[in-house]
């Protein structure tokens, strides 16, 4: 549908694209990753004709509509939310109007083949669109994107994730052939996150999207470009199959690098051999072995620089329980966090220990962010009781207010002149620090507020690493950072020995640091599990597909009248019927075993926490499973009997 030839663009004639070729293909979903600055947004504007590249072509295959959903969307001063989905239902507002208008031009003119052509393709527009109720249509994009309670309030100060949602709302409503999206994750929470990979899993459109999501294009991208150093390399699949091409890839440029090794040591001896070797015909043979010898110097800090992000992203969570877990840093009894007559924390007590790995998860606005900065005493509880230990905590803002934007990063690392720094006691050069967080040396004078968000958060995270603490809180540590750079931060994570307690909704960042989640659900309750994010999240969604089946099940039985009776049950029913059994003694074989870990006696209050969790849930999914057995399995009966 798009294609790019030879494509060439520069900025203050700094190249940023070289030679780039590609072709996105209809029903194609493509993700462009890279790093900050490599050029991502560049290449997704010039594929959707935003702007123009210096040197190549775009070529576009028919007439497709094309839409883009930039990173911080604008909207008009004074609109409401209902207003601005309203303006982007425009276009079908002037299609109904016009064949209202072809309407009543037939009624005088029947045969007029102009009219009908005419009438039957708006038709088709407004079929397209699902869109004949526009009324309808507009209470049902404000259900779907959770909007609803924001139709009259302003969208200009409506949070970054809500003016997020009202843009995507309005894109995904224009339904068009193509869409371009940049960044279409960034402050939406996690159920969000999953309605937007379903919604565009479930059409036709061509997508091609930015995303520092990892599982957000694991789900959805069919293709990834990876954008580096100019030029472009393509991978078919998700995120997982990119990381086993680059691996694949790895091994071949190694082995080449040995091959090419090898000829050259055997061009460098033919070189050696003399003065007749070295007449003007074999000019082009020597011009060979000097490239030959620039590629031999080049390959071993490039096969290093990929060996070394692939092994940060293979990197297993670490299991290892070797730290002292006797500490006592916080406790929280009772607590109670309440504002107006909006309960964010109701009743909450727990206690976090040395060496806890602590994710707090939930919607936005649920009061995630508030039980961080009551943990700091920075905002009163309304009841209950917070206790600290005798520690130093770190604190990583995702408002960076511990950043001065008027000074450079040489002044913020090092306050009282010098380019000497101490990293937890250790002196060294604050270039060989920040060359860590991917800084070049030419960084160093410039300010802090001439900064991008994502640089900003490295040097606010940098800034904190230099410090010991027995505790770090993070509030969106990932915000704004691109993948490598999510990958140093999770290397230091892994490797910190005190406590992490953090706030993210970038579910593979928490799978691979968390131990443990604080969940919010809503109402003031917050919910502890020992699982892992994607774990919890798998279950939460087996449990609400329960809940939805009773409710079928239950409709089905209340209002039998209403529909053509059932002979039979569905092959889904059928197939569940014969399955759950399987599945309960499964889990009564689960149950069994974690009752006889947990009373062996043989653990500590941890363990015993965890296990105790387990077996709750275990329990719990079993009851929901059993009970769907028993209602399906009293439906079978009595359609079997309503045959007799």
């Amino acid at each position: 549908m798009i294609a790019l030839i030879n494509v060439f663009k520069q900025y203050d004639h700094k190249p940023i694209l070289k030679d780039i070729s590609l072709h996105v293909r209809e029903n194609e979903r493509v993700a462009i990753v890279g790093k900050n600055g490599a050029g991502k947004s560049t290449l997704l504007k010039i594929l959707g004709g935003m702007i123009e590249a210096d040197e190549g072509q775009r070529v576009l295959e028919g007439n497709p509509c094309l839409k883009h959903l930039v990173q911080k969307p604008d909207f008009k001063e004074g609109q409401t939310t209902k207003e601005a989905i309203l303006e982007s239902l425009e276009e079908i507002n002037l299609a109904k109007n016009r064949l209202e208008e072809i309407a009543l031009l037939l009624q005088k003119s029947p045969s007029d083949k102009a009219l009908l052509k005419e009438h039957a393709e708006i038709s088709s527009f407004i079929d397209h669109h699902n869109a004949w109720d526009i009324n309808a249509k507009l209470e049902q994009i404000l259900e779907s994107f959770n909007l609803k309670p924001l139709e009259d309030s302003y969208v200009n100060l409506l949070s970054g994730g809500e003016q997020k949602r009202v843009a995507l709302a309005c894109l995904l409503l224009a339904k068009p052939d193509i869409l371009l999206l940049d960044e279409p994750t960034n402050h939406l929470d996690v159920e969000m996150v999953e309605f937007l990979e379903e919604l565009l899993l479930s059409t036709n459109q061509t997508l091609v999207f930015i995303s520092h999501d990892r599982y957000f294009i694991d789900r959805v991208a069919t293709r990834i470009i990876e954008v580096e150093d100019m030029i472009i390399r393509q991978f078919s699949g998700g995120y997982g199959d990119y990381l086993k091409a680059k691996e694949a890839l790895l091994l071949s440029l190694a082995k080449s690098h040995e091959v090419l090794l090898k000829h050259l040591k055997a061009e460098e001896e033919w070189l050696a051999r003399g003065v007749r070797a070295r007449v003007k015909r074999n000019e082009g043979r020597k011009e060979r072995i000097m490239q030959m010898r620039q590629e031999a110097k080049n390959n071993p800090s490039l096969i290093r620089k990929m060996s070394l992000e692939l092994e940060r992203e293979r990197k297993n969570f670490n299991q290892s329980e070797g730290v002292n877990r006797k500490k006592m840093l916080f406790e929280l009894e009772n607590i109670h966090i309440q504002f107006g007559n909006k309960n964010l924390i109701s009743h909450f007590s727990t206690r976090i220990l040395q060496g806890d790995k602590i994710a707090i998860v939930g919607k936005n606005g649920a009061g995630k962010s508030t039980l961080l900065k009551a943990m700091l005493g920075e905002l009163k509880i309304s009841s209950g009781k917070i206790e600290k230990g005798d520690i130093k905590v770190g604190y990583f803002d995702q408002h960076r207010k511990m950043l001065d934007d008027s000074k450079d990063l040489l002044e913020t690392f090092c306050p009282f002149g010098g380019d000497r720094i101490d990293v937890k006691g250790k002196n060294m050069h604050v270039f060989g620090y920040l060359k860590n967080f991917l800084f070049p040396k030419e960084f160093l004078d410039k300010k802090i507020g001439t900064l991008s968000g994502g640089e900003k958060n490295r040097v606010a995270l940098a800034l904190l690493f230099t410090k010991e603490y027995d505790c770090l809180i993070l509030d969106e540590p990932t915000n704004d950072l691109d993948i490598p750079t999510i990958n140093i931060l999770e290397e230091y994570l892994q490797s910190f020995e005190g406590a992490i307690i953090f706030v993210s909704h970038d579910r593979y960042f928490v799978d691979k640091i968390a131990r443990r989640l604080f969940v919010f659900r809503g109402e003031g309750e917050v919910e502890e599990s020992h699982k892992s994010f994607s774990e919890y999240l798998e279950i939460e969604k087996e449990l609400k597909s329960y809940v939805s089946l009773q409710a079928e099940l239950s409709k089905a039985t209340q209002k039998p009248k209403e529909k053509k009776a059932k002979t039979k049950l569905s092959y889904h029913e059928q197939r569940l019927l014969e399955n759950l059994p399987i599945e309960i003694e499964a889990l009564e074989a689960k149950i069994k075993e974690l009752e006889a870990k947990l009373y062996a006696g043989d653990k500590n209050l941890e363990e015993l926490k965890k296990l105790s969790s387990e077996l709750e849930e275990a329990k719990n999914l079993n009851e929901a499973k059993i009970l769907q057995y028993l209602e399906l399995e009293e439906l079978n009966n009595e359609l079997e009997n309503a045959k007799i």
